[in-house]
């Protein structure tokens, strides 16, 4: 990889990374019904990466979310933090398989990529919470949690259209390597 693929990829994982941090910050200050049950402001730059960076860089972004939510809540060795890294896992996971399959096509929006994302974490949420927490019980809060996550899921996604259509910052970055690989990214980026 060359220098200045480098840094831009430096830059933009700190850049996101701390985005999520301070995203996470505001989201820990909104009240919960449930522990785990958050409208997942922190995705977004997850969600905004997925144009701009490759699939590893993306992968890391996602571990540096976690680490840093498990810091800023004080839950890092709970099972909140469990389901928060089950979440996250499946979501950015999810997010970024769907945009390998569809992103590059343009069959498929922020709006899309973010309740594929919300999905997969309220699944990994729930399976976590039947085999950790509640049990069978995990039945009653399933509807609350899905219908509550494809809202919220569905709010971030247009957000992400929206900034996305308007900001002049995120148009002047470099797109990922179509590939999403980092050896195009030195020939192409």
């Amino acid at each position: 990889m060359s220098q200045e693929n480098s840094n831009r990829n430096t830059y933009l994982i700190s850049f996101f990374a701390a985005l999520c941090m301070f995203l996470s910050a505001v989201e820990y200050a909104i009240p919960k019904p449930l522990p785990f049950m958050r409208i997942g402001l922190a995705n977004l730059p997850i969600l905004l990466s997925l144009h701009k960076m490759n699939k590893r860089s993306t992968l890391l972004l996602i571990l540096l979310k976690i680490a840093g939510q498990g810091f800023i809540s004080g839950t890092f060795f709970s099972y909140i933090f469990l389901f928060s890294a089950g979440g996250s896992f499946a979501s950015g996971i999810a997010m970024i398989a769907v945009y390998a399959l569809l992103g590059k096509t343009k069959l498929i929006s922020f709006i899309g990529l973010s309740l594929a994302g919300s999905l997969a974490n309220t699944t990994a949420q729930l399976v976590l919470a039947r085999f950790i927490l509640f049990g069978q019980n995990t039945r009653y809060i399933a509807p609350v949690l899905l219908v509550s996550g494809l809202i919220t899921g569905a709010g971030l996604g247009i957000f992400a259209n929206m900034f996305v259509s308007r900001s002049k910052w995120y148009a002047s970055l470099p797109d990922a390597a179509p590939c999403g690989c980092t050896i195009c990214g030195e020939i192409t980026g």
